[in-house]
């Protein structure tokens, strides 16, 4: 997907990006105000430094009946710079899956509420028939050249069920809210957790708000499904998809240039005169319990409490805007912050002053923006937040002076380090953040206003934009050229060609999945009579070097491979014996960590019949190919899960690897020790081959020196792929053929 190119954006989200009103028996639409919409906006306005798109259509679940959409399309109301494409969802249906699993399941476990979770079967049955609504919608219209790009955890499933029925098309997934650690996402009944994350993996590229979202959701993909990343990027069976930081900005121009419209400015000095004298605190947000608005009151109350001085001369105004989710707990949050408020308001009021001016309804844009820029303080405590814009507005509407109180626990947190940063969950923390912020001096205040506002012109909601296509651009380059080759007929004619010509030559060969097949257990795993007669063939040709370069320890490569004319590699690179020479080893290296990791391991033998414990010389390996499979998957990932916290800022390694979970020391692989061995001559013919994860570090040290085989398909940073082992060892016959025949 090259800048040039004119291609088709197709953008998905639960909600279209306006609402319909009937007044006087009259349809009539209002574009929405939200995030996305916003951004969408923004981005089509200004198509100078933007990807030229050849269309863009949008497509989202309909509140109003397939009669109403008739009308508004003979009316020709629809007027935006996209077309648009509703789902119409049965209600029921649509309650099910959108108050239920959505907004009663996903969104209080994603905002750390695992209490607040509810778990029905039906709920999630719904969600899964609203997702595949959306992707018959969608399969309806889609063309190769598309680019999807799905918003949101409503529908987490949907970029899989494209992707079973149109494998090419380019799909963007971004997520608005937090992603959970892999405690909390793991309290999902199994098989939901499953689909939703294979939902995800769909998608070329999944992007979060922060790096944490990011980590939370690496680690929940290995342990869920099984999948080792590396910076980033995921690889998945037989494609690399990338989970990516790309935090939300706003409108910058759009807020700051605002605080001179006259309305605003007439707003703004009404507010001022009405509470002359008096500083002024505020807060806006959504109704619902994942804000802290409680939790906040009570901060407010301790300061009140703290600083009889500040008594009629500070003012909070509290803003809280209806949610459209028909949740009861919502109505219950309502009535709990009106009775907080009547409370501290009953304590502290005077006849001429109440410390708490409260309001239950939207704010226009003017009226929002008025009070951003009349505000001293900006009182902003969510609980937990994916992101929270309001904070980027506040400080987008100041102009010299203004305090930024924002909770640590927010994505914003992470830009936004000149505001006081808060625990909204303690009392004190809010309440001394409140005197710091009412005597901060105003130089103070305009150095920080002015490093914030600087941040938020730097990464606008243009610029994240552009940057989410740019990565999906980079991603797809990456995927084509990681599409490695099937070493048929003609590339094994031109490699057996090179082979012959050449004067020096290196071989790197695995040793299990590559000269040998897997076996129940590694000790029976030996090479064959024929085998160790065509490495001896190959060895005595003087051209040739031949490196077993294994994780098999030296012992068992001595054993059967002392006697040829060859270099072995033990333990991925932990001892090293060059032909005709004796085995060196690793003296650096400590082996007192295997008494803290190998009760560990031993436990999880006994829990999993079939698993044993393989101790090399500097190497624990845990084995699970005669497990069940099932439990085999569960067993390892729980292992993994113990060992990243144990290894954790220590000098070990662990290796998720083919059947085995390995450990040893780092800074140790195949790819150091095959650079040392690439060096030693000078070769004109190099060649590994390998079928494991430990094997990609050697296929990288070779990339631009030689020749690199992966055994089996899938991702992987080789040049070419082999089927199977037979097909590689048949590969070295043929060289064995030339070597004899010089």
């Amino acid at each position: 997907m090259s800048h040039q190119s004119v291609k088709r954006l197709v953008i998905v989200s639960n909600r279209l990006p306006f609402q319909v009103r009937i007044e006087n028996q009259k349809i009539k639409l209002e574009e929405s105000d939200g995030g996305l919409v916003s951004a969408l906006k923004s981005y089509l306005e200004n198509t100078s430094q933007n990807y030229s798109f050849e269309s863009v259509v949008w497509m989202g679940a309909a509140d109003f009946n397939e009669k109403q959409w008739s009308k508004i399309l003979d009316e020709k109301l629809l007027s935006f710079q996209y077309e648009v494409k509703p789902v119409f969802i049965e209600k029921k249906i649509y309650h099910r899956y959108y108050n239920g699993f959505c907004n009663a399941t996903l969104w209080p476990l994603f905002h750390y509420f695992p209490s607040f979770v509810e778990y029905e079967n039906e709920t999630f049955a719904s969600y899964e028939e609203v997702n595949r609504l959306f992707a018959e919608s969608i399969l309806s219209f889609l063309t190769p050249g598309d680019f999807v790009w799905v918003h949101d955890y409503q529908l987490m499933l949907l970029p899989q069920v494209i992707r079973d029925r149109f494998s090419d098309i380019t799909i963007g997934f971004f997520l608005h809210i937090p992603f959970p650690s892999y405690e909390i996402f793991r309290l999902l009944h199994k098989p939901w957790k499953e689909k939703l994350i294979r939902g995800l993996l769909g998608a070329d590229l999944i992007g979060f708000h922060t790096h944490e979202y990011v980590q939370h959701f690496l680690q929940t993909v290995q342990m869920v499904c099984g999948y080792d990343h590396e910076f980033r990027t995921i690889h998945l069976p037989h494609r690399l998809i990338k989970a990516e930081m790309f935090p939300l900005g706003i409108d910058f121009d759009k807020f700051n240039r605002s605080i001179s419209i006259p309305a605003v400015i007439t707003l703004k000095n009404s507010i001022e005169k009405n509470f002359e004298g008096k500083r002024i605190i505020f807060s806006v947000d959504r109704l619902d319990y994942t804000k802290g608005i409680t939790h906040r009151m009570l901060g407010f109350e301790k300061f009140l409490e703290q600083h009889p001085e500040w008594k009629e001369k500070v003012v909070f105004i509290l803003v809280v805007v209806p949610s459209r989710q028909v949740i009861f707990k919502y109505t219950e949050r309502k009535k709990l912050i009106e009775e907080e408020i009547g409370r501290i308001n009953g304590k502290y009021s005077t006849l001429s002053w109440q410390p708490i001016i409260y309001r239950y309804s939207q704010l226009s844009f003017e009226e929002l923006t008025a009070m951003y820029a009349v505000a001293d303080v900006g009182l902003i405590t969510p609980l937990r937040d994916g992101m929270n814009l309001v904070a980027k507005e506040f400080a987008a509407c100041k102009k010299n002076s203004g305090v930024l109180i924002l909770s640590e626990l927010a994505g914003a947190a992470n830009e936004m380090g000149e505001a006081i940063l808060v625990n909204p969950m303690d009392q004190q923390d809010v309440a001394t953040a409140i005197v710091t912020a009412l005597t901060m001096p105003e130089d103070i205040q305009k150095e920080k206003i002015s490093k914030l506002q600087q941040r938020l012109k730097d990464y606008t909601v243009e610029h994240w934009m552009n940057d989410f296509i740019n990565q999906i651009h980079e991603i797809k380059t990456l995927q084509q050229k990681q599409e490695t080759k099937y070493l048929s007929r003609t590339p094994i004619t031109e490699l057996t060609s090179a082979f012959r010509n050449s004067n020096k030559r290196l071989l790197l060969l695995d040793y299990d999945g590559t000269l040998v097949g897997y076996a129940r257990h590694p000790s029976m795993a030996t090479p064959d009579k024929k085998l160790i007669e065509l490495l001896q063939s190959l060895a005595v040709d003087d051209r040739n070097d031949v490196t077993i370069i294994s994780g098999r320890d030296s012992s068992f490569l001595e054993a059967w491979f002392g006697n040829l004319p060859i270099s072995l590699v033990s333990e991925h690179g932990m001892g090293v014996k060059i032909k005709r020479s004796s085995w060196i080893y690793r003296t650096d290296s400590e082996q007192a960590w295997k008494q803290i990791i190998k009760p560990m391991l031993e436990i999880f033998t006994r829990r999993s019949p079939g698993s044993f414990i393989e101790e090399k010389k500097y190497t624990l390996v845990w084995h699970y190919r005669n497990v069940n499979p099932e439990l085999g998957f569960i067993r390892s990932r729980e292992i993994l899960d113990n060992l990243h916290h144990m290894v954790r800022n220590s000098y070990l390694h662990i290796i998720d690897g083919n059947k085995v979970i390995e450990v040893r020391v780092a800074g140790i692989d195949k790819g150091t020790i095959a650079t040392k061995l690439i060096e030693e001559l000078p070769y004109d013919f190099v060649m590994s081959m390998g079928d494991d994860k430990t094997d990609e570090d050697m296929f990288k040290a070779v990339a631009d020196k030689g020749y690199s085989i992966k055994i089996g398909s899938g991702p992987t940073s080789a040049q070419f792929y082999l089927k199977n082992q037979t097909d590689a060892v048949e590969l070295l016959h043929k060289f064995a053929h030339v070597s004899e025949n010089i």
